[in-house]
């Protein structure tokens, strides 16, 4: 059997933390199996850059990890990652940073990932690459001369083709995806935008899952990963998940939950699920003292001023839906900044009698598959959940609304509240199935069983990036 190495930006050590994410348990079982290497970022930072490897062996799963200079940090990953990529693959160019600096560290930094992978892979192994933060490693392992079977597999959207010729080099950084044998997307939506730049920008051409430009001949395939559906069931049926239960529900006074678990980024719609909430406040006076939505949100990329926005705008905002509407023995909101982990999380979940899921855009949001896993099957809850989630495409029973639309999520909030117990368990039985038929497992399996049957053999020249 091939080994599998798989290069993300950073690594996620099998410690058997409660709070350990599905993407990092079903890479860590595969790398299990194939006696295979996670190579990555430590999230640690050095004075000067070396090269030097950390290894581990956590849990039967060896990691390979380096350092990087705080130059790199703020070039690569708070600026070109997510200044740049992050806001223009979310449909956000107003919020798009483009500056030399950050282009040239991100190259800088994929380079030494190549550094550091190279002389760790084995000809026989197959190298899965993992998002955008290293869309052009591929074309710089090839460079060093590995021959290897390379896949690549994006979890944010893919953009329109009008939206990504904003940014500067866009052909060359989209050819470096021709090095991979196969690239991976959520949604056929995102595969679509993909086929349509190529053939548009880079005059390829599409034959099913084949694309070609020049002569370089790749799979392009849509495969929307998933949850460890009966981890999480199993989560929500633990000690400490039926301990948060009984808080929580003991807290609400018999009031019914919403809950969003977020992220705190622009991406996530929490000012427009906030907006949201507030009209369905305005519009619903009978819900008042009835309801409380229950909205986590972990910070994130602090360093960033678009974050740092976010956060105040939506600090106000509870702020000043709570001043408007709440008694002294109700507040609507309860706005949480931090994480739980995911026992407690499930167990939160199970309390809530909606899931409220409003990105404006993500690429999959497995938040809304945690929320139907851990549903009471007698009782379940009801999933609102954005059209513009890849999540959408699969999970079609939940309430599927327009979240800039105050008025539509007002709706959807009461419908949900209202819904007969027989309409919820046949909504939540449909999407359970698809929950569980396309869990993690299926997406990694469908992915790297993708990859592993590709011939391998020497790619031919990288594509001729078209004029810009």
């Amino acid at each position: 059997m091939s080994r599998l190495i798989v290069i993300s930006n950073r690594v996620s050590r099998p410690n058997g933390a409660a709070n350990q994410g599905g993407l990092a348990v079903a890479l860590a079982q595969a790398l299990r199996e194939s006696r295979g290497i996670w190579v990555g970022w430590s999230g640690g930072t050095t004075d000067n850059f070396t090269g030097h490897i950390g290894f581990a062996d956590d849990d039967g799963v060896k990691t390979a990890t380096i350092d990087l200079e705080e130059q790199d940090v703020d070039e690569y990953y708070n600026g070109y990652a997510n200044k740049t990529l992050w806001p223009l693959f979310h449909y956000r160019i107003d919020l798009a940073e483009y500056a030399r600096d950050f282009e040239g560290g991100y190259n800088r930094v994929n380079q030494r990932f190549a550094d550091t992978a190279s002389p760790l892979i084995e000809p026989e192994d197959i190298i899965w690459v993992q998002d955008y933060h290293m869309i052009p490693l591929g074309q710089m392992l090839r460079d060093r001369g590995h021959q290897n079977r390379m896949g690549f597999f994006l979890h944010i959207p893919w953009p329109p083709t009008r939206l990504l010729v904003s940014l500067p080099h866009h052909t060359k950084l989209v050819s470096t995806l021709f090095a991979y044998d196969v690239i991976g997307f959520h949604t056929e939506e995102w595969l679509e935008s993909f086929r349509h730049y190529v053939e548009r920008e880079m005059g390829g051409t599409v034959d099913g899952d084949f694309v070609t430009v020049g002569g370089r001949t790749i799979q392009a395939v849509a495969c929307p990963i998933g949850i460890n559906a009966e981890e999480f069931k199993q989560a929500a049926a633990s000690d400490a998940a039926v301990e948060m239960h009984r808080q929580v529900r003991a807290s609400l006074q018999d009031r019914s939950l919403i809950v969003g678990v977020d992220r705190l980024d622009y991406s996530k719609g929490l000012e427009e699920r906030f907006n949201g909430y507030a009209r369905f406040l305005k519009d619903h006076a009978e819900h008042h003292r009835r309801v409380v939505l229950a909205q986590i949100a972990p910070p994130s990329r602090g360093e960033v001023e678009s974050y740092q926005q976010i956060r105040a705008t939506l600090d106000s905002l509870a702020g000043r839906i709570n001043g408007e509407y709440s008694d002294v023995d109700w507040t609507p909101i309860r706005y949480v900044n931090q994480g739980y982990p995911r026992d407690k999380l499930a167990g939160i979940y199970r309390s809530a009698r909606i899931g409220l899921v409003t990105p404006l855009r993500d690429g999959m949001n497995l938040v809304a598959k945690e929320y139907v896993a851990a549903q009471n099957p007698d009782d379940p809850g009801v999933l609102i959940l954005s059209r513009f989630a890849g999540a959408a495409m699969q999970l079609k029973d939940a309430l599927l609304i327009n979240p800039y639309s105050p008025e539509e999520m007002s709706d959807a909030i009461d419908r949900a509240l209202a819904m007969p117990l027989d309409e919820r368990k046949r909504r939540w039985r449909a999407m359970m199935d698809s929950v569980e038929q396309q869990d993690i497992s299926w997406w990694r399996s469908a992915f790297t069983d993708r990859l592993a049957a590709t011939r391998q053999e020497e790619p031919e020249a990288e594509p001729e990036p078209a004029t810009e």
